[in-house]
């Protein structure tokens, strides 16, 4: 929950806002404002004042504690000009809440954490469990110091900073490894989820029983519980308590696997009693292999003093996945690029897209991202390419215009990806939609976007389908409409519509939807002359209900047309 605290009424002005924006999120903090903070401090997980810094900073001052423990602190100036996230920039996550509370207010988000202003991913906030001199380390790659990287195997990561490298020597080492190690000077480590641990438990097993076996059995091994990705039993024992519990004590999840499923895989040391109990000769050696990966810890019991074990447990160490986020970039203008979509280019190590593309999001990309570009053409190329990086372990951005799914590289690239990588999909505004707005309401009613290309579709089926559009009365947005070598099929595609429509039927022209240089205008079936369209132009073509209303495209819907003078009376009718 967010605690929202105010002082003055322009302050309580913007606060009301914030509430506004985020029901369900926020707390408004009534009374004094030193009482309001502390009551907020301690019961929320985020701040949000609209007080002065040094206001902020002496009331915080007697209640902080541990930065991994006090909430974050965003302090809002009294003209709502900026948003200061004061207090838990990466922990307490205020670097992120000033940015969204600018977002909200038009304020201008301020952020001083040293590896957020310059690009660099902070060593905790990669999305892994870290120990050891994080702070020297981070401040060794901030400096352009050598820090040497030394990894296990190569997980899909943030991008590194070019200074961060395999037998770069130096003082800073970072570490990637599920492994125990000697925790030296200037040494940080990141613990990968690696782990998956098997654990079966009798009725009643004592939670410190479950929680001790499990620990025990990876400090012999040499292995850091950091990272454990998750516990795995069967599915009878979903509820066991004291398997739950240690779940919940190691923060992790806990999945199951039905009995019949575990039986039918081999283990090391079956068992009568689980056979009995729950149907499977083996529950914590089968669940963990089940989970997938190297058996490096077989069945093991626990040992309390003076009576049988309850708990048994396993371990098996899985191999890193790469991941690939397929990122839609939207038509060209910065603001329809989707906020997620900044998350994905930033997060990925390995950027692989067209080279105009690229260009468009390249002041995104944090330094040290590896940028795969080439040219016109090259399409399946580049998704072997991505697929290929994302194979080897890396995280793994591929880009196209629009959304990526649609005329893009989402097919080529899912049809080379297999199951053993992990794949995201990242929307984007198409550029029929784009089109579509700069023209009026066009689509407001069934609509289907047809290339004219025949490249990879043969001209008898792009006919077939232009006609069924026609005969079912759709309207049709048509991508690629025209080329300096393929300049007959647009023409032939009206004809065929015109059989159907009438020759005043309005069309929609739009080059460069979004971009500096865009362009649009709304014609005719029989007007439209196709000679001034090309490969950067959308062409939306309206059904037999579609207007044009004070220049703009509209299509009802319903085939109830309503004029235009008794729009207004039937404004909100269903």
């Amino acid at each position: 929950m967010i605690g929202l605290i105010s002082a003055t009424a322009a302050g309580t002005v913007a606060r009301d806002r914030l509430a506004a924006a985020w029901p369900g999120r926020t707390v408004v903090y009534e009374g004094p404002v030193r009482e309001a903070v502390q009551r907020a401090f301690a019961e929320c997980e985020q701040l949000v004042c609209f007080l002065a810094t040094g206001a902020v900073v002496r009331l915080l001052a007697p209640l902080l504690s541990d930065k991994a423990s006090d909430p974050g602190v965003v302090c809002v100036d009294e003209a709502g000009r900026h948003a200061v996230a004061l207090l838990g920039g990466h922990g307490g996550g205020a670097n992120a809440l000033a940015g969204a509370v600018g977002e909200v207010l038009g304020a201008a988000p301020v952020v001083t954490t040293a590896t957020d202003a310059a690009g660099v991913p902070g060593l905790d906030m990669l999305g892994l469990p870290v120990e050891g001199e994080v702070a020297g380390v981070s401040r060794a790659m901030l400096d352009g110091a050598r820090v040497e990287l030394r990894a296990d195997a190569v997980w899909p990561l943030p991008p590194l900073p070019a200074n961060v490298s395999p037998g770069a020597g130096g003082g800073a080492v970072l570490r990637v490894t599920d492994r125990i190690v000697e925790l030296g000077a200037r040494t940080a480590v990141l613990r990968p989820a690696s782990l998956a641990v098997g654990v079966g438990a009798s009725k009643d097993a004592p939670a410190e029983e479950v929680l001790g076996l499990i620990l025990d059995a990876l400090h012999e091994a040499g292995l850091s519980p950091l990272s454990i990705a998750e516990l795995v039993t069967v599915d009878a024992k979903a509820d066991e308590p004291g398997i739950v519990a240690a779940a919940s004590q190691l923060g992790v999840p806990l999945r199951t696997y039905a009995a019949d499923e575990l039986a039918r895989i081999e283990v090391p040391n079956p068992s009568g009693a689980p056979l009995a109990a729950v149907g499977t000769p083996s529950v914590a050696e089968a669940a963990a292999l089940a989970a997938g990966g190297e058996l490096l810890v077989p069945k093991r019991k626990s040992n309390p003093a003076g009576r049988a074990a309850m708990a048994t447990c396993a371990v098996v160490r899985r191999s890193p996945r790469g991941r690939l986020a397929v990122v839609g970039l939207g038509p060209g203008a910065r603001d329809l690029l989707t906020p997620r979509a900044r998350e994905e280019l930033r997060r990925a190590s390995v950027l692989v897209g067209l080279d105009q593309y690229v260009d468009q999001i390249r002041d995104l990309l944090r330094p040290g991202t590896t940028i795969l570009e080439s040219g016109l053409g090259a399409e399946e190329e580049r998704a072997r390419t991505a697929v290929a990086e994302a194979r080897k372990g890396h995280a793994v951005a591929l880009i196209g215009s629009g959304d990526a799914g649609v005329y893009a590289m989402a097919s080529p690239a899912l049809a080379e990806a297999g199951a053993d990588i992990d794949v995201v999909g990242v929307p984007g505004v198409t550029a029929a939609l784009a089109a579509a707005a700069i023209l009026g309401a066009p689509l407001g009613h069934d609509h289907v976007s047809i290339s004219l290309s025949d490249l990879h579709t043969p001209w008898e089926v792009i006919e077939r389908r232009v006609r069924a559009a026609a005969e079912a009365d759709i309207i049709v947005t048509f991508y690629n409409p025209r080329s300096r070598g393929r300049d007959w099929q647009l023409p032939k595609a009206l004809s065929i519509l015109s059989e159907h429509r009438e020759a005043a039927t309005p069309v929609g022209v739009v080059r460069n939807a979004s971009r500096p240089d865009e362009s649009s205008r709304v014609t005719s079936l029989a007007a439209l002359d196709p000679a001034t369209v090309d490969m950067m132009t959308v062409v939306t073509v309206g059904n037999t209900a579609t207007r044009e209303i004070a220049g703009r495209m509209v299509t009802p819907r319903g085939y109830r047309w309503q004029s235009a003078t008794a729009a207004p009376a039937q404004e909100g009718a269903e």
